[in-house]
Protein backbone atom coordinates (compact mmCIF):
# COMPACT_ATOMS: atom_id res chain seq x y z
CA UNK A 1 0.00 0.00 0.00
CA UNK A 2 1.47 3.44 -0.55
CA UNK A 3 -0.94 5.09 1.56
CA UNK A 4 -0.49 4.63 5.51
CA UNK A 5 -1.53 6.55 8.82
CA UNK A 6 0.85 8.89 7.73
CA UNK A 7 0.07 9.63 4.25
CA UNK A 8 1.66 8.84 0.87
CA UNK A 9 5.50 7.17 1.47
CA UNK A 10 6.92 9.54 -0.62
CA UNK A 11 5.58 12.38 1.99
CA UNK A 12 8.54 11.43 4.68
CA UNK A 13 11.20 12.59 1.93
CA UNK A 14 10.11 16.35 1.40
CA UNK A 15 12.27 17.28 4.42
CA UNK A 16 15.19 14.98 3.83
CA UNK A 17 14.83 16.58 -0.09
CA UNK A 18 15.00 20.16 1.53
CA UNK A 19 17.87 19.48 3.39
CA UNK A 20 19.72 17.32 0.69
CA UNK A 21 19.86 20.94 -1.43
CA UNK A 22 20.61 22.94 1.36
CA UNK A 23 23.46 20.44 1.73
CA UNK A 24 24.22 20.54 -1.75
CA UNK A 25 24.63 24.54 -1.93
CA UNK A 26 21.22 25.11 -2.52
CA UNK A 27 20.66 23.00 -5.82
CA UNK A 28 21.45 19.63 -7.60
CA UNK A 29 20.86 17.39 -9.80
CA UNK A 30 18.07 14.47 -9.27
CA UNK A 31 20.61 11.52 -8.44
CA UNK A 32 22.71 13.56 -6.24
CA UNK A 33 19.70 15.33 -3.99
CA UNK A 34 18.70 10.93 -3.95
CA UNK A 35 22.15 9.89 -2.34
CA UNK A 36 22.11 12.49 0.24
CA UNK A 37 18.06 11.28 1.03
CA UNK A 38 19.27 7.78 1.14
CA UNK A 39 22.29 8.44 3.66
CA UNK A 40 20.36 10.66 5.59
CA UNK A 41 17.13 8.17 6.41
CA UNK A 42 19.98 5.35 6.50
CA UNK A 43 17.42 3.18 3.77
CA UNK A 44 18.60 -0.30 3.30
CA UNK A 45 19.89 -1.83 -0.10
CA UNK A 46 17.06 -3.52 -0.48
CA UNK A 47 14.65 -0.96 -0.91
CA UNK A 48 16.86 1.12 -2.65
CA UNK A 49 16.54 -1.41 -5.65
CA UNK A 50 12.93 -2.08 -5.78
CA UNK A 51 11.76 -0.91 -8.89
CA UNK A 52 8.04 -0.07 -10.16
CA UNK A 53 6.26 -2.56 -12.88
CA UNK A 54 7.49 -0.05 -15.50
CA UNK A 55 10.82 -1.15 -14.02
CA UNK A 56 12.18 2.53 -13.14
CA UNK A 57 13.32 2.68 -9.52
CA UNK A 58 11.05 2.80 -7.20
CA UNK A 59 12.80 4.95 -4.44
CA UNK A 60 13.34 7.78 -7.45
CA UNK A 61 9.96 7.87 -8.26
CA UNK A 62 8.51 8.80 -4.94
CA UNK A 63 11.76 11.15 -4.10
CA UNK A 64 10.43 12.38 -7.80
CA UNK A 65 7.15 12.89 -6.26
CA UNK A 66 8.46 14.68 -3.08
CA UNK A 67 9.75 16.92 -5.33
CA UNK A 68 6.82 17.21 -7.46
CA UNK A 69 4.91 18.53 -4.16
CA UNK A 70 7.42 20.44 -2.76
CA UNK A 71 7.48 22.61 -6.15
CA UNK A 72 3.59 22.96 -6.46
CA UNK A 73 4.27 24.47 -2.49
CA UNK A 74 7.07 26.68 -3.96
CA UNK A 75 9.61 25.45 -2.00
CA UNK A 76 11.54 24.12 -5.35
CA UNK A 77 12.14 25.80 -8.63
CA UNK A 78 11.51 23.82 -11.76
CA UNK A 79 14.61 23.80 -13.61
CA UNK A 80 14.35 22.91 -17.86
CA UNK A 81 18.12 21.33 -17.03
CA UNK A 82 16.87 18.86 -14.29
CA UNK A 83 18.51 21.08 -11.50
CA UNK A 84 16.19 21.44 -8.19
CA UNK A 85 16.46 24.58 -6.80
CA UNK A 86 15.54 25.83 -3.08
CA UNK A 87 13.56 28.80 -3.70
CA UNK A 88 13.61 31.13 -0.26
CA UNK A 89 10.97 29.72 0.53
CA UNK A 90 12.75 26.43 0.57
CA UNK A 91 15.26 27.61 2.81
CA UNK A 92 13.04 29.02 5.22
CA UNK A 93 11.60 25.01 5.56
CA UNK A 94 14.86 22.82 5.10
CA UNK A 95 14.13 21.64 9.53
CA UNK A 96 10.50 20.84 7.89
CA UNK A 97 9.45 17.59 9.83
CA UNK A 98 7.03 14.59 9.41
CA UNK A 99 4.11 15.84 10.90
CA UNK A 100 4.67 19.59 8.75
CA UNK A 101 5.08 17.25 5.55
CA UNK A 102 1.66 15.71 5.73
CA UNK A 103 -0.31 18.98 6.69
CA UNK A 104 1.60 20.61 3.56
CA UNK A 105 0.85 17.37 1.17
CA UNK A 106 -2.76 17.40 2.18
CA UNK A 107 -3.12 21.45 1.26
CA UNK A 108 -1.67 21.01 -2.06
CA UNK A 109 -3.31 17.23 -2.66
CA UNK A 110 -6.63 19.08 -2.17
CA UNK A 111 -6.04 21.34 -5.16
CA UNK A 112 -5.90 18.57 -7.41
CA UNK A 113 -8.91 16.46 -9.17
CA UNK A 114 -8.97 12.92 -7.42
CA UNK A 115 -8.38 10.28 -9.40
CA UNK A 116 -10.42 7.27 -9.96
CA UNK A 117 -9.81 4.36 -7.49
CA UNK A 118 -8.44 6.45 -4.90
CA UNK A 119 -4.88 8.75 -3.60
CA UNK A 120 -1.81 9.08 -5.60
CA UNK A 121 -0.01 5.63 -5.47
CA UNK A 122 3.64 6.28 -6.46
CA UNK A 123 3.70 2.14 -7.37
CA UNK A 124 0.87 2.40 -10.33
CA UNK A 125 -0.22 6.43 -10.78
CA UNK A 126 1.22 9.22 -13.05
CA UNK A 127 5.47 9.16 -12.88
CA UNK A 128 6.70 12.42 -11.94
CA UNK A 129 9.81 12.13 -12.80
CA UNK A 130 9.29 13.24 -16.58
CA UNK A 131 6.62 15.67 -15.43
CA UNK A 132 2.91 15.31 -14.42
CA UNK A 133 0.27 13.87 -16.74
CA UNK A 134 -3.05 13.88 -15.93
CA UNK A 135 -4.05 11.09 -13.38
CA UNK A 136 -4.65 7.63 -15.07
CA UNK A 137 -2.80 8.30 -18.02
CA UNK A 138 1.01 6.78 -18.44
CA UNK A 139 3.73 9.07 -18.47
CA UNK A 140 5.96 9.48 -21.82
CA UNK A 141 8.75 8.24 -19.59
CA UNK A 142 6.80 4.61 -18.31
CA UNK A 143 5.93 4.58 -21.48
CA UNK A 144 9.25 4.59 -22.76
CA UNK A 145 10.60 2.47 -20.32
CA UNK A 146 7.94 -0.63 -21.37
CA UNK A 147 8.74 0.23 -25.34
CA UNK A 148 12.29 -0.04 -24.07
CA UNK A 149 11.72 -3.24 -22.10
CA UNK A 150 9.33 -5.20 -24.46
CA UNK A 151 12.41 -5.07 -27.93
CA UNK A 152 14.32 -7.90 -28.03
CA UNK A 153 18.08 -7.75 -26.93
CA UNK A 154 19.66 -7.56 -30.08
CA UNK A 155 17.39 -4.63 -31.24
CA UNK A 156 18.21 -3.14 -27.34
CA UNK A 157 21.80 -3.05 -28.34
CA UNK A 158 21.18 -1.47 -31.37
CA UNK A 159 19.19 1.04 -29.68
CA UNK A 160 22.37 1.56 -27.58
CA UNK A 161 24.34 2.23 -30.91
CA UNK A 162 22.25 4.73 -31.74
CA UNK A 163 22.30 6.87 -28.42
CA UNK A 164 25.54 6.84 -28.29
CA UNK A 165 25.99 7.93 -31.76
CA UNK A 166 23.80 10.88 -30.75
CA UNK A 167 25.41 11.65 -28.07
CA UNK A 168 28.37 12.35 -30.26
CA UNK A 169 30.38 9.23 -29.78
CA UNK A 170 31.86 7.98 -33.39
CA UNK A 171 32.91 4.99 -34.86
CA UNK A 172 30.46 2.94 -32.71
CA UNK A 173 30.23 -0.86 -33.71
CA UNK A 174 27.79 -3.41 -32.05
CA UNK A 175 29.44 -6.80 -31.39
CA UNK A 176 27.20 -8.09 -29.26
CA UNK A 177 26.26 -12.22 -29.02
CA UNK A 178 30.13 -12.87 -30.31
CA UNK A 179 31.55 -14.65 -27.05
CA UNK A 180 33.40 -11.28 -26.39
CA UNK A 181 33.44 -11.53 -22.53
CA UNK A 182 29.96 -9.18 -22.50
CA UNK A 183 30.86 -6.83 -24.11
CA UNK A 184 28.31 -5.57 -26.67
CA UNK A 185 30.18 -3.03 -28.51
CA UNK A 186 33.14 -0.23 -28.81
CA UNK A 187 33.00 3.08 -29.71
CA UNK A 188 35.26 6.36 -30.18
CA UNK A 189 34.76 9.48 -28.00
CA UNK A 190 36.72 12.85 -29.83
CA UNK A 191 37.20 14.80 -27.01
CA UNK A 192 39.29 17.42 -29.17
CA UNK A 193 41.00 17.41 -32.59
CA UNK A 194 44.75 16.32 -30.29
CA UNK A 195 42.50 13.72 -27.40
CA UNK A 196 39.94 10.57 -28.18
CA UNK A 197 38.96 8.11 -26.15
CA UNK A 198 38.01 4.08 -26.96
CA UNK A 199 35.15 3.56 -25.54
CA UNK A 200 33.53 -0.64 -24.73
CA UNK A 201 30.03 -0.57 -23.40
CA UNK A 202 27.75 -3.42 -22.21
CA UNK A 203 23.79 -3.57 -22.85
CA UNK A 204 21.30 -4.63 -20.23
CA UNK A 205 17.91 -5.21 -20.68
CA UNK A 206 15.98 -6.06 -17.40
CA UNK A 207 14.08 -4.87 -14.52
CA UNK A 208 16.55 -5.57 -11.67
CA UNK A 209 19.28 -4.44 -10.16
CA UNK A 210 22.92 -4.46 -11.52
CA UNK A 211 25.15 -5.84 -8.82
CA UNK A 212 29.10 -5.39 -8.28
CA UNK A 213 29.92 -8.21 -9.62
CA UNK A 214 28.95 -7.18 -12.93
CA UNK A 215 30.71 -4.13 -13.11
CA UNK A 216 33.88 -6.61 -12.11
CA UNK A 217 32.65 -9.32 -14.66
CA UNK A 218 32.87 -6.39 -17.43
CA UNK A 219 36.46 -4.36 -16.48
CA UNK A 220 37.94 -7.99 -16.65
CA UNK A 221 36.77 -8.58 -20.32
CA UNK A 222 37.97 -4.77 -21.24
CA UNK A 223 41.16 -4.80 -19.30
CA UNK A 224 44.26 -3.50 -21.23
CA UNK A 225 42.00 -3.05 -24.36
CA UNK A 226 39.84 0.26 -23.40
CA UNK A 227 40.18 3.46 -21.65
CA UNK A 228 36.53 3.75 -20.11
CA UNK A 229 33.43 1.56 -20.53
CA UNK A 230 30.00 1.97 -20.21
CA UNK A 231 26.93 0.17 -18.58
CA UNK A 232 23.83 0.41 -20.13
CA UNK A 233 20.63 -0.87 -18.44
CA UNK A 234 16.97 -0.11 -18.18
CA UNK A 235 17.24 -1.59 -14.44
CA UNK A 236 19.18 -0.10 -11.53
CA UNK A 237 22.96 0.20 -10.23
CA UNK A 238 23.17 -1.52 -6.27
CA UNK A 239 25.05 1.07 -4.17
CA UNK A 240 28.07 -1.32 -4.25
CA UNK A 241 27.92 -1.50 -7.94
CA UNK A 242 27.97 2.02 -7.99
CA UNK A 243 31.22 2.21 -5.87
CA UNK A 244 32.57 -0.32 -7.50
CA UNK A 245 32.33 1.47 -10.92
CA UNK A 246 34.52 4.40 -9.23
CA UNK A 247 36.71 2.38 -7.13
CA UNK A 248 40.27 3.89 -7.21
CA UNK A 249 43.17 1.89 -8.93
CA UNK A 250 41.37 0.45 -11.73
CA UNK A 251 39.82 1.92 -15.12
CA UNK A 252 36.71 3.72 -14.31
CA UNK A 253 33.26 2.82 -15.90
CA UNK A 254 30.23 4.79 -16.30
CA UNK A 255 27.07 3.69 -15.58
CA UNK A 256 23.25 4.72 -17.20
CA UNK A 257 20.50 3.53 -15.48
CA UNK A 258 16.81 3.35 -16.39
CA UNK A 259 16.16 6.60 -15.28
CA UNK A 260 19.09 7.93 -16.83
CA UNK A 261 18.96 6.07 -20.07
CA UNK A 262 15.09 8.17 -20.15
CA UNK A 263 16.57 11.32 -19.79
CA UNK A 264 18.88 11.34 -22.18
CA UNK A 265 16.30 9.91 -24.93
CA UNK A 266 14.37 13.38 -23.93
CA UNK A 267 17.75 15.38 -24.22
CA UNK A 268 18.49 14.07 -27.72
CA UNK A 269 14.82 13.58 -28.45
CA UNK A 270 15.52 10.29 -29.20
CA UNK A 271 12.07 7.95 -29.68
CA UNK A 272 10.24 11.13 -28.29
CA UNK A 273 8.38 13.74 -29.99
CA UNK A 274 8.29 17.32 -28.15
CA UNK A 275 5.24 18.55 -27.23
CA UNK A 276 4.67 22.08 -25.72
CA UNK A 277 2.14 22.67 -23.46
CA UNK A 278 1.45 25.74 -20.93
CA UNK A 279 0.49 26.44 -17.34
CA UNK A 280 -0.98 29.19 -16.16
CA UNK A 281 1.56 31.03 -12.97
CA UNK A 282 -0.43 31.94 -10.35
CA UNK A 283 2.58 33.44 -8.56
CA UNK A 284 2.89 36.18 -11.33
CA UNK A 285 -0.25 37.14 -11.10
CA UNK A 286 -0.79 37.09 -7.18
CA UNK A 287 0.88 40.77 -7.30
CA UNK A 288 -1.24 42.12 -9.28
CA UNK A 289 -4.49 40.45 -7.58
CA UNK A 290 -3.32 41.74 -4.43
CA UNK A 291 -3.30 45.69 -5.77
CA UNK A 292 -6.26 47.60 -4.51
CA UNK A 293 -8.02 49.08 -7.08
Amino acid sequence: MANDATGPRFVRYFGPVLRALEQLGGSGRPAEVGELVASELKLPEGELAETLTSGTSRFKNQVAWARFYLAKGGFIDSSKRGVWNLTDKGKGAVSLQLPEALTLFKSIHEQFPKPEGGDDDEADGPDPIGGAPEPGDKSHRELLSEKLLGIPAPAFERFCQRLLREAGFEQVNVTGRSGDGGIDGIGLLQINPLVSFKVLFQCKRFQGSVTPSHVRDFRGAMQGRADKGIIITTGTFTADAKKEAIRDGVPPIELIDGDKLISMCEELELGLKPVQAYELDDHFFAEFMAQSI
